[in-house]
């Protein structure tokens, strides 16, 4: 963690931040530490409604007491490729859980998806996520389970037959649909609420505008993902040279 770990004095600053409303950028002006810092801090101990420093402090003293005893058993993580510094892509995952558990995703689905966005491959077998996580076969079961309903990841067999779980550009993309799909449900529900209460009640005008906006949601966002995959599934062509060549439009 930048500039050391939290202090105890320093947790109780956030807590006071927290209940003055501040945000997470201006509490981190204030302590002189990165914003992911104070995210990760925050939504790894309660969420923004439920943070208390005293009980954050012992959990924190926990995790480390956790760490220093079973460092016997030997690294955890596999070499880094390319030169990455170890440190960094530690921090960068944590960061990116938390911003999974931001948008909604329960914590040991955020770090489950986290591991597998960062890998090369970009998919890993259960044991090999049991490892990097250093969680139980049934924590990554349930955790994938949930990830599959959600259409976040997918199954596939390796050569030597063993499951592996991806995520790539395609599953991003039925993520995206399912979402509009969702949205267009929740639409088609709230419109179904408009004959029941009434089109000239209050109740049924503010249930046609909830359907006339998530119905404009719902088609944008399909719209939006089917474009953005022709895009990056469209190849540049190329000149006899081998350069790409400009777009005419442009």
């Amino acid at each position: 963690m930048p500039g050391g770990r939290l202090t105890q004095q320093e947790r109780q600053r956030i807590a006071l931040g927290l209940a003055d409303g501040l945000a997470y950028a201006e509490i981190a002006r204030r302590l002189d530490r990165p914003t992911s810092t104070i995210t990760r801090e925050v939504m790894r101990n309660g969420g923004p409604t439920a943070y208390r420093s005293d009980l954050a402090h012992r959990a924190t003293e926990r995790r480390a007491h956790r760490r220093r005893r079973t460092a016997p058993r030997g690294p955890q993580r596999p070499p880094q490729a390319y030169g990455r510094d170890p440190e960094a892509v530690r921090a960068y995952e944590e960061t990116l859980t938390t911003v999974f558990m931001q948008s909604g995703t329960p914590q040991m689905m955020a770090r489950v998806m986290a591991c597998l966005t960062i890998s090369d491959a970009g998919s890993l077998t259960a044991s090999e996520l049991v490892q990097r996580l250093q969680v139980s076969p049934a924590s990554v079961s349930k955790a994938i389970a949930f990830l599959e309903s959600q259409d976040l990841v997918r199954r596939e067999r390796d050569e030597r037959r063993r499951e592996r779980y991806v995520v790539d550009a395609d599953v991003m993309y039925q993520a995206m649909m399912a979402s509009a799909r969702s949205t267009a449900q929740v639409a088609e529900t709230a419109r179904q609420g408009v004959g029941i209460l009434g089109a000239a009640t209050p109740a049924g005008t503010r249930l046609e505008n909830t359907a006339r906006f998530l119905d404009f949601v719902s088609e944008s966002l399909a719209r939006a993902a089917d474009q953005a995959r022709e895009i990056l599934h469209t190849k540049p062509a190329t000149t006899s040279d081998g350069a790409a060549e400009p777009d005419s439009e442009r």
